[in-house]
């Protein structure tokens, strides 16, 4: 195979008997497309930094034991500025050495990817790594898998351009960032994470010492604004899921804040969530189309219409309303 040397595609995905790719196939030189998701296929073999010309790289796993002498590590990745559309980053493993790899990949250079999937190994060293794995600021979708670290990377917050971020089983991830100020987020999937609470840290609205507020001004913040479909699955700790309280500018009588959140939140879904209590006023003023609520018996109790919920008048203006105590199994991380 690796003696066709115009070879431009090659596609071997869902064949899932397919352990390896050709060892030399850094010879394809003018390969722009290779897809192996679903494949066997278990480490990318060393050489592929010599394809500059590849366009598609759809996975690209990390590789130990006993493959380990035959595959590429992350800084091959070096010279393939031209790979775009979708990255998935398979078992990545924390450490110094690791991390150096990373930098080395520069995918911040990889200036057409749009959608890039990290997947860690639950170590609490993946934070040393994610800093080193910057992608371009032009990213569009980000999946974070598996990270073990105990704080979401810098880098986070520079992506104005991200439309849709995934979080999932992230087992050491007790705060998040201020993800409200992401400017074009339209989706947002939160998944066993060790999260407790749902605060304005998290809404990015939390006062700012810094702020210059003239007096007579009016403070206008948004937070979310351009959210559409929020999923939290299995936070199992959280509690609270803060309203708006107080805010930039509530404690001077010479200044006033207007604060909007979430103003085009459409879909919820809130899955296996059982200790939350409430939710935030915001949310429920939002212009909700769908409200999805499983395995969250004080939600269930509080606002359901069977259970005679309380605060059922508060969610009956929503058109599609669905309490499940089954849940629902889904992949969200393929």
């Amino acid at each position: 195979m690796c003696d066709l040397c115009n070879l431009q595609s090659l596609d071997v995905t869902w064949c899932d008997s397919l352990k390896e790719l050709p060892n030399a196939i850094g010879k394809l030189i003018k390969l722009r497309h290779l897809w192996i998701y679903g494949s066997g296929v278990a480490f990318i073999p060393k050489g592929i930094e010599r394809i500059t010309c590849l366009r598609t790289l759809d996975v690209f796993t990390m590789c130990g034991g006993e493959n380990e002498s035959k595959a590429a590590n992350l800084r091959e990745l070096k010279n393939l500025n031209h790979i775009g559309g979708s990255l998935k980053i398979w078992n990545l493993r924390g450490g110094v050495e690791d991390a150096s790899d990373a930098a080395e990949a520069q995918l911040k250079n990889k200036k057409r990817l749009r959608c890039l999937l990290l997947a860690f190994d639950y170590s609490r060293q993946n934070g040393i790594l994610i800093e080193a794995l910057r992608p371009p600021s032009d990213l569009e979708n980000l999946t974070i898998y598996r990270y073990g670290g105990l704080h979401l990377p810098n880098w986070m917050m520079t992506l104005t351009r991200l439309q849709e971020l995934k979080l999932g089983y992230c087992a050491n991830l007790e705060v998040l960032p201020p993800l409200g100020r992401l400017p074009n987020l339209e989706g947002l999937v939160l998944r066993s994470l060790k999260v407790r609470r749902l605060d304005a840290g998290f809404l990015g609205i939390e006062k700012d010492e810094n702020a210059s507020i003239n007096e007579g001004e009016i403070a206008r913040v948004t937070a979310f604004p351009k959210l559409k479909e929020l999923e939290i699955w299995y936070l199992e700790e959280v509690e609270e899921w803060d309203g708006i309280g107080t805010r930039v500018g509530e404690e001077d009588a010479n200044t006033t804040s207007i604060i909007s959140i979430m103003p085009q939140l459409r879909d919820l879904i809130i899955e296996n969530c059982p200790l939350l209590r409430a939710l935030p006023d915001y949310v429920l003023a939002a212009p909700l189309q769908e409200l999805d609520i499983s395995r969250c018996p004080i939600l269930t109790n509080r606002y359901g219409e069977e259970e005679m919920g309380e605060d059922w008048q508060k969610i009956s203006h929503i058109p599609n309303i669905c309490f499940d105590d089954y849940g629902r199994k889904t992949e969200l991380f393929n």
